[in-house]
């Protein structure tokens, strides 16, 4: 596995902004297509919105760092924070029934929902999205 980059944010909601100039390098590196750039762009841009607000609890003193790594045609980007994780188990379903008018549990679900694969680690204080780049 090839590391690539590395970026860190401080915990404040103004670096959600640099989430698209960040996936918009990516799509210009491995000449993404439109769908695989549109996926990375919004799972990551879930992913930075709760590791800022639930992982660090918008600490600026603290920071997320994204990394990305390339193995053959999968792109791995890694979300990282500094919070005491969660389980993601327990997130609720938001297709379900009761949960329907919850806000809770949607940006896992996109998350899933666009990756080719997600994995929690550190208790799920990092996120890696894994993306085939090339269909």
């Amino acid at each position: 596995m090839k590391h690539l980059t590395v970026i860190k944010l401080s915990s404040k909601l103004k670096s959600i902004n640099q989430v698209e100039p960040f996936a918009r390098e990516l799509r210009q590196k491995y000449n993404l297509d439109e769908e695989v750039f549109h996926n990375i762009l919004i799972s990551l841009t879930e992913a930075v919105n709760n590791a800022i607000i639930h992982g660090n609890r918008i600490d600026e003193s603290k920071e997320v760092i994204l990394q990305t790594f390339l193995e053959k045609d999968k792109l791995t980007v890694c979300v990282k924070d500094e919070g005491p994780g969660f389980e993601v188990t327990k997130v609720p379903d938001p297709c379900r029934k009761e949960n329907i008018e919850k806000p809770g549990g949607r940006g896992v679900l996109i998350m899933k929902s666009l990756s080719d694969d997600i994995r929690f680690k550190n208790n799920g204080s990092c996120v890696e999205l894994i993306f085939n780049i090339r269909k």
